[in-house]
């Protein structure tokens, strides 16, 4: 959905999260917002606004400690102006609750006495006042800012839609002692300090109304006991993901939000760009979805353990060129119905990523209906495979196939079968993965027709390829695939140093039962059966490559290992 009204562009702002220890954790500082405000209207928040021209004041590196514009722009990830970010945090703390994080000639943050507090309360209603900048009472104080105190923690950016944004930029620090909170009465209220799960158990019960974002940082902040430990989480250097929430539809009709690492994230982001909170965050069987220009999604009825929400089936094309269906699932009378329904044109072109029974055996009856001409690899000769499936033109890798008014180019990519291939839409860089690639679990690898080996070979061809989504056989849309899949390859690569260490732990002859245990013993027991599938593949492959031995049903470490 499109809309003419101009977009509003998001003002960066800061934001600080003040910790300290207690006997039970840490608690954090929270400020209750005055009704009177346009922006989070009483609700209790960090410390934090929007930057202003001050935070970019000539002389404001002379007034940091530790840390400059350079260092503070490529922690941000930006060319220049981060410092202004840090000063902004600390400012905006001043202003709204009359904590200074300063240094006044030694190491130890600001220790105010009764004369100091009341000299910084004046001088804090005469910035409020605008009479005075921040930089002003830095100067005139003799007061440098402990931007060496803080640690960049998160960024977040309000949604679409909403009349006014902010790009912000979280930040954590240690509260500073001797000094005394006191709300200004203009923008803030009341104040707390509480352990972020306290806050949001009152947050449930309807004692505490916090934000989004607020409640999400919250539970992050949850599991540290120290806020030393905390300091140094924040300082590893790590990507951050940008944590944009967008708008969903639940199964209710109820709107909520959803962040990065939600499985309708990247869709409801690509499809909704003005967060209309039009887009389901749910996969309806037989309900077809536009996820593209000539693009449909249906998926099958099918849902498991194995398939997710159901399997997806991808209408592509238009009444004037026709209609491709990549994958038309299980042979289920309803789906192939609501395919046939669902399609914008006839339906001319068959497409099968692979012969798994959940994702080809349609294609007879489907093909009987419309007279469709089916496209693929024939299958394996074994039971798990689709026999019926008898493709009437047998694709290779890398053909481009001229259909449905546009170009399929065929991406054979073996592991999870040895005929799996991807389909890529040239014209959307949209590729349809079939179960090369699955949202929310790995795939099973599962010998003798499954290989590891040519799997993770299958995923590294993938980063040679311009893809901007993947349509997975189960699941949502995929952004950043580059990413998705360096993460598989990653979790493959853990994976197999855990067999690695079963096999040296196990220090005999193994069999699969007994290593199953060891290699995944992060993984629920009752899933060991289908474990067992990828754990063969994976001591296949280590069988090949001279570091595990096989001997009858039972695998050990090669002795030079």
């Amino acid at each position: 959905m499109t809309s003419s009204v101009a977009p509003v562009v998001p003002r960066p702002a800061a934001t600080v999260i003040l910790a300290r220890n207690v006997s039970d954790g840490i608690e954090v500082f929270m400020m209750e917002r005055t009704t009177a405000v346009e922006f989070a209207k009483g609700m209790h928040v960090f410390p934090g606004g929007a930057l202003d021209r001050t935070d970019h004041h000539p002389e404001i590196a002379s007034l940091c400690v530790g840390l400059d514009d350079k260092s503070a722009s490529e922690t941000l990830g930006i060319e220049q102006g981060g410092l202004a970010y840090w000063i902004a945090a600390i400012r905006e703390c001043f202003e709204e609750s009359g904590l200074l994080l300063g240094y006044r000639g030694n190491d130890r943050l600001l220790e105010l006495a009764t004369d100091e507090a009341d000299r910084l309360a004046a001088l804090r209603l005469e910035m409020a006042q605008s009479k005075l900048s921040f930089i002003d009472i830095l100067l005139k104080e003799q007061v440098k800012a402990a931007t060496d105190r803080i640690a960049y923690y998160s960024h977040w950016v309000t949604q679409a839609g909403r009349p006014r944004r902010y790009d912000t930029r979280f930040f954590v620090a240690q509260a500073p002692e001797g000094q005394t909170a006191l709300e200004d009465n203009h923008e803030t209220v009341g104040q707390i300090w509480v352990r972020p799960d306290q806050a949001i158990d009152l947050h449930r019960s309807g004692a505490l109304n916090l934000m989004f974002p607020t409640i999400k940082t919250l539970e992050s902040l949850a599991p540290f006991k120290y806020v030393e430990e905390l300091l140094e989480y924040a300082r590893k250097p790590r990507p951050r993901q940008v944590m944009a929430p967008v708008t969903g539809m639940d199964r209710a009709g109820v709107s909520h939000n959803l962040i990065p690492g939600d499985f309708a994230y990247a869709e409801i982001k690509k499809l909704d760009t003005d967060n209309q909170g039009t887009c389901c965050s749910y996969i309806q069987p037989g309900q077809p979805v536009t996820i593209g220009q000539d693009v449909l999604r249906v998926t099958a009825a099918n849902p498991g353990m194995m398939t997710g929400p159901g399997t997806n089936s991808y209408l592509i094309g238009n009444a004037e060129h026709g209609v491709a269906v990549i994958d038309p699932g299980p042979l289920l009378e309803e789906h192939i119905e609501a395919l046939i329904a669902a399609a914008p044109g006839p339906i001319r072109w068959i497409l099968c990523t692979h012969t798994h029974l959940d994702h080809s055996p349609a294609s007879t009856l489907l093909k009987q209906r419309t007279g469709a001409a089916t496209y693929g690899m024939p299958p394996p000769p074994f039971p798990n495979q689709d026999q019926s499936f008898t493709p009437d033109h047998i694709v290779t890798h890398h053909e481009r196939l001229n259909i449905a008014g546009t170009v399929i180019r065929v991406v054979h990519t073996p592991g999870h079968a040895s005929n799996q291939v991807c389909f890529l839409l040239e014209s959307q860089n949209l590729m349809f993965t079939g179960d090369h690639i699955m949202q929310g679990s790995t795939v099973v690898i599962s010998p003798p027709d499954g290989s590891m080996i040519e799997y993770l070979a299958s995923l590294r061809l993938l980063l040679d390829e311009k893809i901007d989504y993947f349509a997975p056989g189960h699941g949502f849309l995929m952004d950043k695939p580059a990413e998705n899949v360096d993460r598989i390859l990653i979790h493959r690569q853990e994976r197999e140093n855990k067999v690695m260490a079963a096999l040296k732990k196990a220090g005999k002859p193994a069999s699969l039962e007994v290593l199953v245990k060891l290699a995944y013993d992060d993984t629920p027991e009752r899933l060991h059966a289908v474990a067992q599938k990828s754990l063969l593949a994976h001591l296949e492959k280590l069988r090949t490559q001279a570091r595990a031995n096989q001997d009858g049903n039972l695998w050990s470490l090669a002795s030079h290992v």
